[in-house]
């Protein structure tokens, strides 16, 4: 994985796309921060494809429990003095 900042990703854009296309990620900083990645089509197209998966929400996970809960037990737990 290589890390370079903006200016020189432009500078150097073509030997970059060379990187990629070899295998490698290349992530691009502004001010030190990373906020960019050259990846390769095929890499890019499995993130995309993870981003879109629909994920079942609580209400779904709840749903999808067994009904089969036992009663509650009514009688208290301890006797209470007042």
């Amino acid at each position: 994985m290589q890390t370079i900042n903006l200016k020189d990703a432009k500078a150097g854009f073509s030997s970059l796309v060379d990187d990629v296309i070899k295998g490698d990620f290349v992530t691009i900083t502004r001010h030190g921060k990373p906020v960019a990645a050259l990846v390769s089509i095929e890499a890019g197209e499995i993130a995309r494809k993870a981003l879109e998966r629909k994920r079942s929400g609580l209400i779904a996970y709840l749903q999808a429990m067994p009904v089969d809960i036992p009663d509650r037990n009514s009688s208290p737990s301890r006797e209470v003095i007042l």
